[in-house]
Formats: structure tokens, sequence, C-alpha cells
């Protein structure tokens, strides 16, 4: 089986990618979905943000975001809090489906693929990239934001030089149509599923 590693900033097609993957018979993990639903099932964990944060979680045990966000993300010593128990619980959920996948290969989607340790547990990793206006252009059509707000949520993210560093492969989009982009996914994933199964 191969465990495949995959990573990017938004607007550069990990939504389709994971898509066409799929469609190849990959197992896909949705680092984000795993996190989520932690939130909604995981006592303990839940009971360690809360431990830590305090009170986070609304009167109906929906976790408030805006409420963390203001803790966190301005506060780098708090962010770090966070997300040591966050991503030893999101990774120890990814160790037990690579163990139980049956399917040739898996996926393991996660923006915070190398920080979180879960880099560690692929053969390979994979950043998708795109260019920057065309990133843009995806941003504020999905999303339905100002060019204004695109470009801070952009620029808050990391520049391709950090994916070059940290991860095996740097793929970018330059596709110009959908089709086109499905075709590359399929050609440059085919060829490592294809030698890892030899």
């Amino acid at each position: 089986m191969t465990v495949i590693g995959l990573t990017g900033p938004t607007g550069a097609g990990k939504t389709t990618a994971l898509t066409v993957l799929g469609e190849m018979g990959c197992e896909i993990v949705d680092c984000d979905a795993l996190y989520y639903r932690l939130l909604q099932t995981d006592g303990a964990f839940r009971g360690r943000l809360k431990d830590t944060f305090g009170n986070i979680f609304d009167s109906d045990g929906q976790l408030n975001r805006a409420v963390l966000g203001k803790l966190v993300f301005e506060n780098p010593k708090e962010l770090s809090r966070l997300n040591a128990i966050i991503y030893p619980a999101v990774r120890a959920v990814v160790e037990a489906r690579i163990e139980a996948c049956t399917a040739h290969s898996i996926v393991i989607d996660a923006i915070n693929l190398m920080e979180s340790g879960i880099g560690e547990l692929c053969d390979f990793t994979v950043a998708l990239t795109a260019p920057p206006e065309v990133r843009l252009r995806r941003i504020m059509a999905r999303d339905g934001i100002t060019e204004d707000y695109a470009r801070s949520r952009m620029a808050a993210q990391k520049s391709d030089g950090y994916y070059k560093k940290h991860c095996t492969f740097l793929l970018e989009n330059r596709a110009g149509s959908r089709g086109e982009f499905c075709r590359l996914i399929r050609d440059f994933f085919q060829d490592f599923i294809l030698q890892e199964e030899i």
C-alpha cells in the first residue's frame, strides 16, 4: 500500500485532485473532517481543549470558533498550545485509518501535513500549488469574497518555497481547464501508484 500526503495552499485545486484520486481507487483521509469529528464525538479531546482554553463551547456544545480564534490566532504561544492538542489527536486517527486501509493507496489531505508530523507517516508528500492570480480568482469565485479579503487569506498561508523545502514533490496547477487538470493528476499519481505496486 502507498501512503500519499497531499497539502498546499487554498485555491490550488486539492478538492478536484482528491476527487480524481478517489476515482482511481485511493482511500481519502480529510484531516479537517477528522478534526471536526473529534470535536463532535471525542469527550476527552473536548475536555483537553476546555481545560486549556476555558469556556470555548456554546450552550449547545458546539465549538465557538470566534472565541477560540480570538484566543490563539494573534498569540503564537496559545496557537502552539492548541496545535499540541490537535496534532497528536488527529495523527492517532490517521494512523488507525492507515492500519485499517485495504485500498492500494491512501491519500492523507492535511493543510498542516508537515507541522503535525503526519507527513512522517507517508511514503511521499506532494504540495499542490498554483500561480497566485489563479488562486485568487478561484478563492473569490468559490467563497464569494472580496479581492482584498482573498489576498489577505493568501498572504497568511505558506509560500511555495516552504512546500518546495519540506515536501517530496511540488506540483503546480497551470492547467487551462478542469479536464486538463484531472489528466495531470491522473498521470502524475498513477506513475507512483504503479511503481509502488510492482
